[in-house]
């Protein structure tokens, strides 16, 4: 199976210096990029009466910013996921108010869908775009709101599914998104993600589920956004609450919601991640540690794989500027990105490498910075300050994906490392196993 890695930076990747952000973001070894596509910044204000939605050749429809940027993505050899949301005024059919956002009506969500694929068929002077995905976090009131039902979303899907297959069955639709973990606060609620996804597949609890609708959901690949407290194994403390560790239960209740024909897809369905992260300390006090950052970047692209993730995305280019909560960057700020500082988990990102010690053998994985054919070397130092030797050669598959359990003694003061043609060198990986701190996502 493929992991291909993916970027969201939405403060970078429509800015001014976006071209920059998809250079720096491809030399990652990212080949899809997450980009938001509001569709309230699309479509018009108000809804004039000669307004047909469909049509993406529409007067009233604003596309040159979403033109320009996909053509500056796909220029760079990047596959944009463009994620649709906020709905304009007009196409509400739920208003929401404070920190609630309403909901949109299907029928108007899939009307723009037509018009947004009919734009990126690659037909009409504008090249193609293959990937779709619904909405971010419907779990969460601060997007979409009735949170308490997720049939208001299945609607959503549906609707974007039927447009976007009806003109290319071959792009892929994607749903999901989630918010990993259910709230209750006063300012904004969010229900528990397994939940949701239970009640939007129409499956009921329990060991054995059953269908509790008749209706079929139309998607190509479901997403979640598995935060995580604790390191890259690190699971939720709550039953129904996803974070890295919980990925299996998503990835079951998936396979048996395909099992049960609950789902309609030309395309076998896969599990993605589209947003996932942790703040680092410098910049952000209480966050995790810049090195235990880059092993754990690494472990959690591993975790993601070995759960069935074949595409995962991190959360941002770079940092935003202090005292802003978003610090995941794999660059530090700069008022210049192309002079922005790399973080060692930049390195981790992009040729990502770990090393378990087991009884009498060493248990490897990694996946090459080119995510292709490639013969890896394996090399081995005792303690801090030893010699490099090569101790294996590895061959990864079509994917770049290589795994392998060498027999050979080792210890805790060991460190491994790969290299491959085109990657370069991955980062030192200890098999010493650092002490569990409970660092959180944010620095909290």
């Amino acid at each position: 199976m493929p992991l291909r890695t993916s970027l969201l930076d939405p403060f970078t990747f429509t800015g001014a210096q976006q071209d920059s952000a998809f250079q720096m973001t491809r030399a990652a070894g990212a080949t899809y990029l997450r980009l938001v596509v509001p569709w309230s910044e699309v479509a018009p204000a108000t809804r004039p009466s000669d307004f047909v939605p469909t049509d993406p050749a529409s007067p009233y429809y604003s596309w040159a910013w979403l033109d320009n940027t996909v053509t500056e993505i796909e220029a760079n050899g990047l596959t944009p996921i463009l994620d649709v949301t906020s709905a304009p005024g007009w196409a509400l059919a739920w208003r929401g108010s404070g920190q609630t956002a309403g909901a949109p009506k299907a029928s108007e969500l899939g009307a723009f869908a037509t018009a947004l694929a009919r734009r990126y068929d690659g037909f009409h002077g504008e090249p193609p775009v293959r990937v779709y995905q619904v909405w971010n976090e419907p779990n969460l009131s601060l997007d979409l709101s009735p949170v308490n039902t997720a049939t208001t979303y299945r609607g959503m899907v549906n609707a974007v599914a039927t447009a976007v297959h009806g003109v290319n069955r071959s792009d892929l639709v994607v749903a999901g998104g989630l918010d990993p973990f259910e709230n209750l606060a006063k300012t904004f609620i969010s229900q528990a993600p397994l939940a949701f996804m239970r009640s939007f597949l129409c499956l009921s609890g329990g060991k054995h589920p059953h269908a509790t609708c008749k209706t079929k959901i139309q998607l190509d690949a479901w997403s979640h956004h598995p935060y995580t407290f604790g390191g890259p194994f690190g699971k939720a403390t709550r039953t129904d609450d996803i974070s890295l560790g919980d990925l299996p239960k998503m990835r079951a209740l998936l396979r048996t919601a395909v099992k049960l024909h609950r789902i309609a897809s030309s395309h076998a369905v896969q599990f993605w991640v589209t947003e996932f992260g942790w703040d680092t300390n410098p910049p952000r006090r209480h966050a995790v540690p810049l090195s235990l950052e880059a092993r754990w970047t690494s472990e959690a692209l591993y975790q993601m794989w070995h759960s069935g993730v074949s595409l995962a995305t991190w959360y941002l280019l770079q940092d935003q500027r202090s005292p802003s909560p978003y610090q995941s960057g794999l660059f530090f700020h700069s008022k210049s990105l192309k002079q922005a500082r790399a973080k060692p988990m930049r390195t981790a990102f992009r040729f990502p490498f770990v090393a378990y010690l087991r009884k009498g053998t060493v248990r490897i994985w990694g996946r090459d910075a080119t995510s292709a054919k490639a013969l890896v070397t394996i090399t081995r130092r005792h303690g801090t300050h030893g010699v490099w030797r090569s101790v294996a050669r590895i061959r990864t598959n079509r994917w770049g994906i290589f795994v392998a359990t060498l027999r050979l003694k080792a210890t805790t003061t060991d460190w491994f490392r790969a290299t491959a043609p085109g990657s370069g060198k991955s980062l030192a990986f200890s098999l010493a196993v650092p002490k569990n701190k409970r660092y959180g996502p944010w620095g909290n």
